[in-house]
């Protein structure tokens, strides 16, 4: 045992296991954040609010059930580095275990108990091969461990390779994603209620143009959710 231990300091030594936003070293049992971050992270409690800013945002564009972010993703905050690790820094595992704590909330809410699939927002195959993972499906993958709900990733598709929305505006940001979705399998979510996911919401006009695609299938509900919420 004192010999695990050892060995264990020696390669923490050269890979610190630390928390993701203070830095600190993460506890047995801890993994990307600390509890201690995890318990502060600005949460925006929305998916107790039909009426929440995340869900005004798709009002008059797109017929959604319900919408919500996990936290507030503001300018200076610490956290948006857990957000950009996911992103752009491989750190898949930041959006599972981001994810499954936003699931442990999301099932105990009631705008979210009737959920039939969880559905990532696609990544085209050739950015999917550069980054090697989608992270909106990372963060889905959280979601199902918590909420015991199927995850469908072969019906909604990314037809065609975006540029960034980055550094769009709003009309740039719909017409760079117009028509770039499609249902492969329409039958397959008739009569479903469907929740999509994403990272970060900032205009919605990704997930609108997911959400109409989806809304193409008979009798089928949309409802949308993102791990964080880009507020200005």
């Amino acid at each position: 045992m004192r010999i695990s231990r050892i060995l264990t300091d020696f390669v923490r030594l050269f890979y610190p296991n630390l928390c993701m936003v203070c830095h600190n070293d993460l506890a047995e049992g801890e993994s990307v954040i600390c509890t201690s971050c995890l318990y502060h992270i600005p949460r925006t409690r929305y998916w107790l609010d039909a009426e929440n800013p995340v869900a005004k945002i798709f009002w008059g564009r797109a017929f959604i059930e319900n919408a919500c972010s996990f936290f507030f993703f503001t300018k200076g905050s610490q956290y948006r580095k857990l957000l950009h690790h996911l992103k752009y820094n491989g750190k898949k595992e930041v959006g599972f275990v981001l994810g499954k704590e936003f699931g442990n909330v999301l099932k105990k809410a009631p705008l979210y108990k009737e959920i039939d699939f969880i559905v990532p927002v696609p990544l085209h195959h050739k950015r999917l091969k550069q980054r090697g993972y989608n992270q909106a499906e990372e963060i889905a993958k959280g979601l199902e461990d918590s909420m015991k709900i199927p995850i469908s990733t072969d019906n909604l598709i990314r037809l065609s390779y975006t540029e960034t929305q980055t550094r769009k505006n709003r009309t740039e940001r719909v017409e760079n994603v117009s028509k770039a979705f499609s249902l492969s399998k329409p039958e397959e979510f008739k009569g479903k209620h469907i929740l999509i996911v994403d990272d970060v919401i900032t205009t919605g006009a990704t997930l609108e143009e997911c959400a109409a695609v989806v809304l193409e299938a008979e009798g089928v509900k949309v409802s949308v959710v993102t791990l964080a919420y880009a507020s200005f």
